[in-house]
């Protein structure tokens, strides 16, 4: 007897030690995460986790319990009342409230309300509505990141003035960037699949303490779907098929992903087929950007063809497909385990762009520039471990292993030699990370170490089209291995119910190995092999505050960097006709520097007014400076004299920018919302000169207006951009006038534009649904800046939608 009382005492104090509060969303039942109980007699603060449960025991003798959470109305609580209500409370929505997301600026879900940094984030309800059709349209769609375009199979970012290999990308956490990307646009963002994108998240500005090298202008988060553990008997398999269509281009795409799971066991396998034909541009704009000829070999003679339809602008089509699978187990509640396999491949596409150069007597510079098959593979294994050790409470390990391929092939107009040249990246990387929450301090911290190794395999050949024969040529990169080995550790305190800090630092060591003696048959350079190795040292400091559910104020200050990379170091190209690129081994890293500070304001529950500005500056800066090679300021390359560059770390960029938007709930079916991004940049060019920045676009935005109403949701939006005059062009795209309409003087200018566009989608039932719209419905004639090819023309779309 005494035993059994012995344990009725213990286990009556166990219960009083502990008391659990549910909290949910009052109009869905569904628990709410991340929100924050706060009381000052006595002091002391909770917040719910994923299940939407907080312990409360310590706040037993509170009288008046904070309880908030965004785009909930706050409530005042005593403890007495929360157990008259069974410990359950729900909290009412508000009309219109500031963004509410989790997102993974830290590798770890966090809400929006504790990240002091800029995030937008695309859910997968926008890509149904919008029908984007590539990842780079994805982003575009946001409004935020402005989308230029070489040829049809692209799509570089420019997001507050940088752009390239100022970005990164990544894909469910692992780092796509490679030691290959260069400063040109890039074009590597088309091999993620649309229709397998969960969300897509973007974090502006320096993201280096968490994703080191190339994070200055912005990251670029894409989530693919995830495979989900089925509860409760639930139906254990599901799936998606979409059929899709449009005019401008001839759209022919297919897409089937399945997913299936148990308690333990889930998985998502994923199938898309694109076929994109020769792109149709509008009416009405420069006739600058019309295709009155192009190029075709007939009978062994490069021939020039009239176009029967310059508005189709040939060549430019291209397919592709995209297939993933992902495995999870999960034994218990402890461990997680994912394995994921991603493959995307392109077909040839044309570079546009370099399509429509033509010599001073008329005729075309070249006769084919492609893109070889563009492939992309990737292995990811995931393991994730929750712990209640004293070093971590979560910790995350990523083993990924990625394979890129790319070429070019070009060949000049009435010239037999055909030059490919094709890149190898095997690329490795690990990611160990943790997360140890301080409950008596309020406070997080997250940490962890990371490994990156790409290994480049760079060949050359120049095959003659008339007699066959294929001689080795010179490779665009030398043999190349490029390491990263960084640790980092961010801090988050929680000063009060209202304020927030957080901060953190990096330390990351890099290595570039070069072998140049596949080149030294055709460049004369001074060394055979070359060795760069440095560390970098970046800090942040971000302040949140919420002085009530109507405000919010972040403050940030961060710093970020690039490496030097192999395309930097070791790549010889001709940059311009008349110049040639040589290697520089002594490069340092870029350094960027900024401070930005936002405000959002809710009005009345339903006008919601956001604010961002910010200033960038990056030291150190790789420029091209004229240089000499062996001596001499000029060397004989392709067959003509040019001038030698080098990239030199020699300039610097200065960035200013604004970024505003506005939401208008006018009922719970019709909401205004509106995005304007301001960027003003300069940049010293590489005669020592001031330039206006390259990679900052004309200001530009979108402007929406939504009805949703129970199955049906439509959208009438505008697109717009502001234009650069002549003397507005940076010097760089003043040296391309191919790509852009003539002023009355014969110079080259970037007009603005505007499209009206109208989207909308229906659900017929649990299975159908039907989605589609127009796009460019006045059907203008409009290049996006800095692009090679123009915009569609009036588009129409059609995509039938199969859920089971």
């Amino acid at each position: 007897m005494r035993l059994i009382y012995s344990v009725m005492f213990f286990f009556i104090c166990f219960l009083a030690q502990s008391q659990t509060l549910a909290i949910k969303d009052l109009n869905t039942g569904e628990p709410l995460e991340y929100v924050t109980l706060y009381s000052q007699r006595p002091i002391n603060s909770g917040v719910s986790n994923a299940n939407g449960e907080v312990d409360i025991a310590s706040f037993s003798s509170a009288e008046k319990i904070e309880i908030r959470l965004y785009g909930y109305k706050t409530l005042i609580k005593s403890y007495e009342d929360l157990k008259k209500e069974g410990f359950v409370l729900y909290l009412s929505p508000t009309t219109i409230f500031l963004q509410q997301a989790v997102v993974s600026a830290t590798r770890w879900s966090q809400s929006r309300q504790e990240i002091p940094s800029k995030i937008t984030t695309i859910s997968r309800e926008e890509i149904e509505l919008l029908n984007p059709q590539t990842a780079a349209d994805i982003l575009g769609i946001s409004g935020e990141v402005f989308i230029q375009k070489s040829q049809q199979g692209g799509g570089s970012p420019m997001v507050r003035g940088f752009s390239t290999n100022r970005l990164l990308y990544t894909v469910d956490g692992i780092r796509m960037n490679t030691a290959i990307y260069r400063s040109g646009n890039l074009h590597n963002v088309i091999s993620l699949d649309p229709f397998a994108t969960e969300n897509t998240e973007v974090f502006f500005g320096p993201g280096a303490i968490i994703y080191g090298s190339d994070a200055i202008g912005a990251v670029m988060s894409f989530q693919t779907l995830r495979p989900e553990l089925i509860l409760n008997n639930e139906k254990n398999i599901s799936g998606n098929i979409t059929l899709r269509s449009n005019t401008a281009n001839k759209e022919k795409t297919g897409h089937v992903h399945l997913k299936y799971g148990g308690e333990k066991w889930a998985g998502v396998s994923s199938l898309s087929l694109n076929s994109f034909d020769d792109l149709k541009m509008g009416t009405k704009g420069p006739d600058e950007f019309l295709r009155l000829v192009f190029v075709e070999r007939i009978n062994d003679q490069d021939q020039i063809i009239e176009n029967n339809n310059p508005r189709i602008q040939i060549p430019s089509g291209y397919d592709q497909f995209n297939i993933m699978q992902k495995i999870r187990f999960s034994p218990n509640t402890k461990w997680d385990f994912q394995y994921a396999f991603h493959y995307s491949e392109t077909s040839l596409f044309s570079r546009y762009d370099r399509l429509i150069r033509f010599r001073p007597d008329g005729t075309p510079r070249s006769a084919e520039w492609k893109y070889g098959p563009q492939s992309w593979m990737m292995n990811h294994f995931k393991v994730s471990h929750i712990s209640n050790s004293s070093l971590f409470d979560q910790m995350t390990l990523n083993l990924a292993y990625q394979k890129f391929e790319e070429s070019r092939i070009d060949r000049n107009f009435n010239n037999p030699i055909r030059r490919t040249r094709v890149e190898n990246v095997d690329a490795y990387s690990a990611n160990l990370d943790f997360l140890k929450e301080l409950p008596s301090k309020r406070a997080k911290l997250f940490y962890g170490i990371e490994g990156v190794l790409n290994d480049v395999v760079s060949i050359g050949n120049d095959e003659n089209i008339e007699t066959g024969e294929v001689l080795r040529g010179a490779s665009r990169y030398p043999d190349s291995q490029w390491a990263s080995y960084a640790m980092y550790a961010s801090y988050q305190q929680k000063i009060s119910m209202k304020s927030l800090i957080q901060t953190g630092l990096r330390y990351n060591r890099f290595l570039l190995n070069a072998d140049f003696s596949n080149n030294l048959a055709f460049y004369p350079l001074p060394f055979e092999k070359s060795k760069n190795e440095d560390g970098a040292f970046n800090v942040n400091f971000g302040w949140v505050y919420t002085p009530n559910d109507d405000w919010i104020l972040h403050a940030n200050f961060s710093t970020g960097f690039r490496t030097p990379n192999v395309d930097d170091i070791g790549k010889v190209f001709d940059s311009e006709p008349g110049t040639v690129m040589i290697p520089n081994p002594n490069l340092k890293p870029e350094y960027a520097y900024n401070f930005e500070f936002n405000a959002g304001k809710v009005i009345s529950e339903n006008i919601m007014i956001d604010l961002t500005a910010y200033i960038t500056r990056l030291d150190n800066a790789l420029v091209r400076r004229e240089s000499t090679l062996n001596g001499k300021d000029s060397i004989l390359y392709d067959g003509e004299l040019s001038r030698v560059l080098a990239l030199q770390n020699a300039a610097f960029v200065r960035i200013i920018g604004l970024q505003a938007a506005l939401e208008i709930k006018f009922s719970n079916y019709l909401t205004f919302s509106s995005k304007l991004n301001i960027q003003k940049g300069r940049e010293e060019t590489e005669d020592g000169l001031s330039s206006p920045s390259r990679h900052a676009p004309p200001t530009f935005g979108v402007s929406r207006l939504e009805f949703k109403k129970g199955n049906f949701r439509a959208q009438l939006f505008s697109e717009y951009s502001g234009g650069f005059s002549f003397l507005q062009l940076p010097l760089e795209e003043r040296g391309k006038p191919e790509l852009y309409a003539k002023d009355e003087n014969g110079n080259p200018y970037s007009p603005s534009w505007a499209t009206i566009n109208l989207k909308g989608f229906y659900k017929f039932n649990d299975f159908l649904s039907l989605s589609g719209g127009v796009e460019n419905f006045t059907n203008i004639r409009y290049r996006t800046y800095s692009s090679g090819i123009a915009a569609p023309g009036r588009n129409l779309i059609f995509a039938l939608i199969a859920n089971f």
